[in-house]
């Protein structure tokens, strides 16, 4: 037993000299750059709980005195807090799913089906991320009042159900480093494409279609310039909407919109915690192949 384990750890590779330091060294960039990322939000955190007066302080105090719970609680009369939340968690969840639907249905289709003209079309798909979004802009917007589609909903959810290049472009890259035994075999057993698609690919594929939902979820609920554009009532506002409210022409109430930030900013950090590891999984195995 003794002599086993002696050989064992005869056995185990040696660490160069200096690995530890180097170790220690890379922790501690690690350890100072977290640290560097959560000071914003960690004054954030501070400056809703102050007054209007200590908001405003040079140098600004990280502990406030007193510590004014009741911003949080303004906040509620302030602002129509719980239909801008209604609105917000509306328009990014079916955005979400309308993209995380029509980007794997388009991926599968440029990367397991074969059909005349399909590398040109994903080329030409590809190139729609070289067009800057204010460029279609005001066609899209004069498309949209014709539909009657102004002061709703709508143009913030439809166009995700018809996916994006992006989207499209990552799963794809994830598609192709499934086995292709596996669609062949199915196709053996006599499922069509679209069983194929569903039964095989999509489960396969949960890492990277986390990772496009975060990012399609991020991007929905902090758009500012699409409710601005195409939303007029303050009952159909976000909370990116409801953020620029806060601020008047001449003074900003600084306590209840960094409040506000902190409230809007909770649902996309629990969302990111709840699929960090499914996040980095994807982010990896979408990059295998190409």
């Amino acid at each position: 037993m003794g002599a086993t384990s002696l050989t064992k750890r005869a056995r185990r590779p040696r660490r160069p000299a200096g690995w530890f330091i180097r170790r220690v060294a890379a922790y501690a960039v690690v350890i100072f750059g977290a640290a560097f990322m959560l000071v914003p939000f960690l004054y954030m955190i501070s400056t809703s709980l102050k007054t209007s007066i200590e908001a405003v302080k040079y140098p600004p105090t990280w502990i406030p005195r007193p510590i004014l719970w009741r911003n949080y609680v303004d906040i509620w009369s302030a602002l129509p807090l719980a239909q801008v939340s209604f609105n917000s968690a509306k328009i990014s969840i079916l955005a979400t799913l309308g993209v995380v639907f029509s980007c794997s249905l388009a991926a599968f289709a440029f990367s397991q089906l074969h059909f005349r003209g399909r590398d040109l079309l994903f080329m030409v798909v590809l190139a729609t991320l070289m067009v800057p979004a204010q460029v279609t802009l005001i066609p899209t917007f004069l498309l949209f009042r014709e539909l009657g589609w102004v002061n709703t909903h709508a143009p913030l959810i439809v166009p995700a159900w018809f996916g994006g290049a992006f989207g499209i472009f990552l799963i794809r890259q994830f598609f192709l480093t499934v086995p292709q035994e596996l669609a062949d075999a199915a196709k053996v057993d006599g499922c069509n494409p679209f069983r194929i698609y569903w039964q095989i690919f999509v489960p396969l594929a949960k890492p990277v279609l986390a990772t496009l939902a975060i990012f399609t979820f991020f991007n929905s609920w902090n758009d500012l310039l699409g409710p601005l554009i195409y939303l007029r009532d303050l009952k159909l506002m976000t909370f990116p909407v409801a953020l620029t409210s806060l601020s008047g022409r001449y003074a900003v109430n600084l306590p209840l919109l960094m409040a506000t930030s902190v409230v809007s900013i909770v649902p996309t950090l629990v969302l990111f915690l709840a699929v960090q590891k499914y996040f980095v999984q994807g982010i990896v195995l979408s990059g295998i192949k190409a």
